[in-house]
């Protein structure tokens, strides 16, 4: 791609997408050791770190109710208003206490972090379908995924460093998040008001007129199931993203718990892990970014689902291959290894299907309705998977989560290459 061919637009607000992703990758990377934070430092139960979890997810089944509300107001004003309110919140954790009370005081400070990050992830049902219409109305269709990769690989390599260098604070003081996470709510807020100067509101309002709240918010959940009876790839498709999303749900909260009390590995071998395998999506992403737009969506979402199925294959063998190697700090089991390695491949792939694979079974107008559509879908599934999971690991342990998680997304794997056999046409 030369930069010489780019719009004097297109330039503009990749320059802006960059930075917005630059400052999104640093919030990411402290984020990321969010629930390591709760179960290590903070002593949280397992359920609380299930409740965590479901809160970054569960926020999206209000994604079509949203779109419908945002017409209302001015993209510029939502995006700030969003920022203040959802990033302002983590100044609170300043108050936190400097170390670990008494399980009875330590109760208040469980839930009262869960309620500020309830209000951290209640800006990504907002802000995401926002971005994916800026983007689908800027960025031409050659220029939409590679451009999009460009930008999430900028912030994957921001996010690795930032996750390593957290990883170091939080071994060297557990309670060191009570700054980080405030600077983090600082940063949180300019980078959306930086976004908000990628908006030009004659691209992303539709022309109709605003119909009363009530009539819209009907309008809305109507609109959501014309979609998917009538663009049955589309349906298809959200199908198999709805049970390889339970595979995910179920198991995120368990690996966390996996990797600190059956593993038993510290922060900074849990960042390298997690550093390892961004090492790799960013490699990747360039390359996904170019295969997406000429893939079938379905086939690409197909590969996405098998390597998260590799990710736990490998991961569950190595409670009965615990084998490993010290390095300093570090502790390196070789299945792990294995399973990150898969786990590289899976978030390079996903974090294109996720943010914008919806895109392609629909035309430019219809991108930011077609997302919500699939961020509530992902809210929905997210009311019941991650306290399940939780309770199956209680009963069942880590073995039987694993294994269930690898058939579901067996199962989400043969339903997408079902549906390009029954429904070949997808809108691109």
């Amino acid at each position: 791609m030369n930069l010489i061919d780019l719009s004097t637009n297109e330039k503009k607000v990749f320059g802006l997408h960059l930075v917005y992703s630059t400052i999104e990758g640093i919030l990411a990377g402290v984020v990321v050791l969010n629930e390591f934070v709760f179960i290590k430092s903070l002593r949280g139960t397992e359920m609380q770190l299930a409740l965590l979890f479901q809160a970054s997810i569960i926020v999206f089944i209000f994604s079509v109710v949203i779109h419908e509300l945002v017409k209302r107001f001015k993209k510029k004003h939502i995006l700030k208003g969003t920022a203040l309110i959802t990033r302002i919140p983590l100044l609170l954790i300043l108050f936190f206490p400097r170390k670990v009370l008494p399980d009875e005081a330590m109760v208040f400070y469980h839930y009262f972090f869960l309620l500020i990050f309830v209000f951290y992830y209640l800006s990504m049902p907002i802000v995401y379908p926002i971005i994916n219409s800026i983007l689908k109305n800027n960025y031409s269709h050659s220029h939409f995924g590679t451009f999009y990769s460009y930008a999430t690989m900028t912030s994957k390599i921001v996010m690795m460093i930032t996750t390593f260098v957290f990883g170091w604070m939080l071994d060297n003081n557990p309670f060191s998040f009570i700054y980080v996470y405030p600077a983090m709510g600082i940063l949180g807020i300019i980078s959306l008001f930086l976004l908000s100067g990628a908006v030009k509101e004659q691209y992303l309002q539709t022309g109709e007129p605003v119909l009363p709240v009530m009539s819209s918010l009907g309008k809305s959940l109507r609109d959501m199931k014309a979609i998917i009876r009538s663009n049955k790839p589309y349906r298809d498709f959200e199908v198999g993203f709805m049970i390889y999303g339970f595979s995910f749900m179920l198991t995120a909260s368990v690996i966390t718990i996996f990797l600190v009390e059956q593993l038993k590995l510290n922060y900074t071998s849990i960042a390298f892990y997690k550093n390892s395998y961004n090492v790799i999506a960013i490699l990747l992403l360039p390359f996904f970014g170019n295969l997406i737009g000429r893939i079938e969506p379905r086939k690409f979402a197909a590969f996405t689902f098998l390597t998260l199925l590799m990710h736990l294959f490998f991961l569950g063998l190595s409670e009965y291959f615990p084998y490993y190697w010290d390095v300093g700090a570090y502790r390196f089991y070789y299945l792990v290894v294995a399973a990150f390695a898969w786990s590289g491949l899976f978030a390079a792939s996903m974090s294109l299907l996720w943010n914008i694979g919806s895109a392609y079974f629909c035309s430019d107008n219809d991108a930011a309705a077609y997302q919500s559509v699939h961020l509530s879908m992902v809210g929905v599934r997210a009311i019941i998977a991650p306290l399940f999971g939780i309770w199956l690991y209680q009963d069942i342990g880590f073995t039987g989560v694993f294994v269930l998680g690898v058939l579901l997304l067996a199962l989400s794997i043969l339903i997408m290459f079902w549906s390009i056999r029954r429904n070949k046409q997808v809108i691109r």
